[in-house]
C-alpha cells in the first residue's frame, strides 16, 4: 500500500524465519525501490537482533550505594578475634595436657576462658541486650549460621570453664574431694572443648560471607581458611607468649601451620577476586590487613628460629603474632563495610556473572 506521491510503501512483514530484509521482518518503513543490506545471522549476544547501541557502562543511581552497610560495629570483629583466639587456645591446652606441658595447658586454659569471656561481652555489646543471645537459642536452624553459632558457643563454654577452673583451684581446696573431683574432670573437659574449637574458629566465616556484602560474599572459598589459620596462628602466638620456651614447641608449630594457611588464601583472595579485590588492598582496610601479613610473618620467623632458645624472641613473636591476628579480623570486617559503600563492587560482578551464564551453552 503505497502513501500520497508513492515515494514510500509499508511491506507486509515475512512469516518465514530466514528472510534477509530486516525491514520485512520488522514491518518498517522502507523507500519504493529500495533494498537494505541484510544483518549478520545474530548480534553480539547471540540473537538474530543486532544491537543499535554500545552496551552500558556501569553507572547508578547518582552514584549511590545499592547495599545498606552492615549494622555491625567494630565490636563483632572484635568478637570474631576473641572467639577464633579461645578455640585456637582451647585446641592447643587440650594437646598440651595430652603430652605433659604443664605451662602451654595453663596457657591454653585459661587464655581460652579469657578470650570467650572477653569476646562474648563484645557480642553482647553489639546485640545490645543479653537476652538477644539466649533467645536465639529458643529454636534450632541448620540453615542460619547464626542460629547454629549461637548453639555452638553454648556447647563450647561449659568444657572451658571447667578446664580454666581446674587450673585455678588453691593448693587448699584441691586437696578436698570436690577439689580432686574438678581436677579429674579438667581433661575431659578441654578435650570436649576441643572437639568443638574448629567449629567456633570457622562458623563465623559462614556467618558473614552469607550475606549480601561484596567483598565477604565473594571471598567465601577463602574465609573459613583465613579465619581457622588466623585463629591458630593467635593461639600459637599466645602460647608462646606465656608458656615456657621448652613448652612451646607445640604452639611455635601451631603458629606456623596457622600462618601459612592464613597467607595463602589471603593471596589466593586477592588474586582471584578481580575489581572486588581492590576493597581488600585500599583504604583503612588494606591498611590493617597489610600490618596483618608482615606482623604474622615476622611473628612466624621469629618464633619458629628464635623462640626455642631466646625467651625475649618468644615474647616479641607471640605478641606480633596476637596482633596480626587481631588487624586480620579487623581489616577483613572493614573492607566488607567499605565494599557496601561503593555501588561498583555490587553491580559489576553481578553484570560479569550474567554475562558468563548468557555465552554457556546450554546442555
Amino acid at each position: 500500500m503505497s502513501t500520497q506521491g508513492g515515494d514510500w510503501q509499508m511491506r507486509e512483514p515475512r512469516s518465514d524465519e530466514g528472510a534477509r530484509d530486516i525491514a520485512a521482518r520488522s514491518g518498517g518503513w522502507v523507500r519504493s525501490g529500495e533494498r537494505r543490506k541484510a544483518p549478520r545471522a545474530g548480534g553480539a549476544d547471540g540473537s538474530r537482533e543486532l544491537s543499535m547501541v554500545p552496551p552500558a557502562d556501569f553507572t547508578s543511581y547518582y552514584g549511590r550505594p545499592v547495599l545498606k552497610p552492615p549494622a555491625w560495629k567494630d565490636d563483632v570483629a572484635f568478637y570474631i578475634f576473641l572467639g577464633g583466639l579461645a578455640a585456637g587456645s582451647s585446641l592447643l591446652g587440650a594437646g598440651a595436657d595430652l603430652t605433659g606441658r604443664p605451662s602451654l595447658r595453663r596457657a591454653g586454659r585459661l587464655g581460652a576462658l579469657g578470650s570467650l569471656a572477653l569476646g562474648a561481652s563484645f557480642l553482647i555489646r553489639d546485640l545490645g541486650r543479653p537476652e538477644r543471645l539466649i533467645n536465639m537459642l529458643r529454636v534450632v536452624k541448620p540453615t542460619s549460621p547464626m542460629n547454629l553459632g549461637a548453639w555452638i558457643l553454648t556447647a563450647f563454654g561449659p568444657g572451658v570453664a571447667v578446664a580454666a577452673a581446674s587450673e585455678l583451684m588453691p593448693p587448699r581446696l584441691r586437696r578436698t574431694l570436690a577439689g580432686r573431683a574438678l581436677a579429674g574432670l579438667g581433661r575431659p573437659a578441654g578435650l570436649a572443648s576441643a572437639a568443638i574449637a574448629p567449629a567456633v574458629a570457622s562458623y563465623t566465616a559462614a556467618l558473614i560471607s552469607q550475606t549480601a556484602v561484596p567483598a565477604w560474599h565473594e571471598a567465601h572459598p577463602e574465609l573459613p581458611f583465613i579465619f581457622t589459620g588466623s585463629s591458630a596462628a593467635s593461639a600459637g602466638g599466645l602460647g608462646m607468649l606465656v608458656a615456657t620456651p621448652a613448652d612451646a614447641g607445640p604452639a611455635r608449630l601451631l603458629a606456623l601451620y596457622g600462618a601459612l594457611v592464613e597467607l595463602a588464601a589471603s593471596e589466593s583472595v586477592q588474586r582471584r577476586l578481580g575489581l572486588v579485590a581492590e576493597a581488600f588492598t585500599s583504604g583503612e582496610a588494606g591498611a590493617n590487613l597489610q600490618r596483618a601479613r608482615w606482623l604474622t610473618i615476622g611473628g612466624v620467623l621469629g618464633g619458629t628460629l628464635l623462640g626455642r632458645r631466646s625467651r625475649l624472641a618468644a615474647v616479641a613473636s607471640g605478641a606480633a603474632l596476637l596482633a596480626g591476628g587481631f588487624y586480620q579480623r579487623l581489616g577483613l570486617f572493614r573492607a566488607g563495610v567499605a565494599s557496601t559503600a561503593d555501588p561498583k563492587y555490587t553491580i559489576v560482578p553481578q553484570r560479569a556473572r550474567l554475562e558468563r551464564r548468557d555465552t554457556t551453552p546450554s546442555a
